[in-house]
């Protein structure tokens, strides 16, 4: 069962705080992980992207200069797509990138990401977040004491004075757990949590 630090706002070391082995000492499935920020990144596109054909710019209904008999090269539009201001050969258009990944392989992939934190000493669990008010400073130094680098906190419940105190550092960001995703983790570079966070995660997650 893994074993890591429980700390206070300080960055004082509290007790030991063990981890559920099913979520969080997991065996690394990197393949799912692939899978999983793939079909994130691409759902999010809008797939609204559209260039027009020679059928659908402006102009070109008249054939440019007669067949024969002028020394040029024989046209039939000067919307063409050799012409200047003509239409886009095999250009985008507006399709959906959607990707489904199942629910079984999105779990895989949850657990494998959260085990690999573990693995390289970036999830640290903090008891509280004590701030009457929202401090920029407070964070700063609570993030300098862990040595987190692109730090994402993540909370059982929204809390204005974290959130506030947060959105002005570069590369942190707080979310709830209920939107905790596969690429969010492995894009962050320390891994904040509370310990009632990482119970409702073990209870959601686990085996």
């Amino acid at each position: 069962m893994p074993t890591i630090k429980l700390v206070s706002f300080l960055g004082e070391e509290i007790e030991d705080f063990e981890l559920s082995e099913a979520v969080f000492g997991a065996p690394i499935h990197i393949p799912a992980m692939h899978q999983v920020v793939v079909a994130q990144l691409a759902n999010r596109r809008q797939g609204t992207h559209s260039a027009k054909t020679r059928g659908e710019v402006s102009g070109g209904g008249k054939k440019p200069w007669r067949q024969k008999h002028t020394g040029r090269a024989r046209h039939g539009s000067s919307r063409s797509p050799i012409w200047v201001g003509g239409g886009v050969v095999h250009g985008p258009k507006p399709r959906d990138y959607h990707q489904k990944v199942n629910k079984k392989v999105r779990r895989l992939a949850l657990r494998s990401a959260l085990s690999l934190k573990v693995q390289e000493q970036r999830l640290n669990v903090v008891q509280s977040f004590d701030l009457d008010k929202p401090s920029t400073k407070a964070m700063v130094g609570f993030f300098n004491s862990l040595n987190a680098i692109k730090p994402l906190v993540l909370t059982h419940e929204t809390d204005s004075n974290l959130l506030q105190s947060a959105r002005n550092i570069p590369g942190a960001r707080v979310i709830n757990i209920d939107s905790i995703n596969v690429y969010d983790i492995l894009h962050s570079g320390n891994l904040v949590l509370t310990p009632e966070a990482v119970r409702k995660i073990e209870e959601v997650y686990a085996l």
